[in-house]
Parts: structure tokens; C-alpha cells; sequence
């Protein structure tokens, strides 16, 4: 899975209330969360960020509380991918379970705002047009990455389901097999 973008950069402990304030928690409604998001460590970035950018921080990005709420705007605003130094675990997981994929990479800090990158998920390489520099990081497993393409682990689930039911045949079905 290959991911091409612009660079928003923000720095360490971005919180999940940095990312959507507690005081749009009253919605689920996936665009309203994207017209807020990061509005309280950046004004413009809602109304300038673009479908398939990407957001590079510091350590501990997304840490504070469990919300879903969080990695859900970003994917509604368009981000198509976080990498940072480290991440928060259990907004790790939130990203996952909705296809926003996470990339743990130290070198985070060489990325600057407005860098053209270029993320290969499964060879675990990033990079850097702007730059001409590369970084590598763990490539995701399979399975994670076939998650994350699915669009989220209740997408993947769904799919996986749907493939493996099998129904049992019908009377009807018998008497139609033996006329052709």
C-alpha cells in the first residue's frame, strides 16, 4: 500500500483533545469532527488541509484520553497517514480499527512542514521528494495492512465474513441443478 502526500507538521504530545476538542464529542458526524480538527493547535488547518496529506509530529502523538473521535477526524479531514516518534497505544489501536494508518519512524523529526513524501506501507519506506532522503521503519504485517486498505478493522471483519458464509442449498436449488 502506497501513500503520497504534503506534510503538516506538529510537534510531541499532541493530545486527542489537541486533535478534536472535548467540545465536539457530542457528534459522531465524520465531517462536522473534520471542520474542528486540530482547530486549537492550528486555526487554518481544517479549511487547508488536503485529501491525502499526511501529519508528521514529535513523541506521544495522540496521548490524553481514548477517544475514537480523534484519528476519525483526521481520516474525515483527509489525512491519509500520522507518522510520528511514538504514539499513544490505545490511539494506536483507534487509528487501526478505522484504517488510518500509523507509522512509527525516529526519524520524524527530520520531516518539515509542506515536505513531499511518499510511504510505502509494505516495504516500510518513506520518502522524502522535497528532500531526497529516505527513512525507513517497520513495515506493517500483512494482516494489518490488509485492515487498513479494507478502510478498518469492522470493513475487513465485514468482508472476511461475507467471503466465508457459504448458503446452505435450497429444494429449489436441487430441482433447477437436475434440469440443466
Amino acid at each position: 500500500m502506497n501513500i503520497h502526500g504534503k506534510v503538516w507538521k506538529f510537534g510531541d504530545h499532541v493530545s486527542t483533545d489537541d486533535i478534536i476538542a472535548a467540545r465536539y464529542l457530542n457528534t459522531t458526524d465524520e465531517q462536522e469532527l473534520a471542520s474542528h480538527c486540530m482547530e486549537t493547535i492550528s486555526p487554518s488547518f481544517a479549511t487547508s488541509v488536503r485529501r491525502g496529506d499526511i501529519v508528521a509530529a514529535g513523541e506521544n502523538f495522540g496521548c490524553g484520553s481514548s477517544r475514537e473521535h480523534a484519528p476519525v477526524a483526521l481520516k474525515a479531514a483527509g489525512v491519509s497517514a500520522v507518522i510520528a516518534k511514538s504514539f499513544a497505544r490505545i490511539f494506536l489501536r483507534n487509528a487501526i480499527n478505522i484504517g488510518l494508518p500509523l507509522i512509527e519512524c525516529p526519524s520524524a523529526g527530520e520531516i518539515v512542514e509542506s515536505d513531499e513524501l511518499d510511504i510505502s506501507l509494505d516495504d516500510g519506506i518513506i520518502k522524502n521528494i522535497t528532500r531526497n532522503t529516505e527513512y525507513r521503519f517497520p513495515s506493517y504485517p500483512e494482516f494489518l495492512t490488509r485492515i487498513i486498505a479494507t478502510g478498518g478493522l469492522m470493513q475487513w471483519v465485514q468482508k472476511k465474513h461475507i467471503a466465508s458464509v457459504s448458503y446452505p442449498e435450497t429444494a429449489s436449488d436441487r430441482k433447477s441443478s437436475r434440469k440443466g
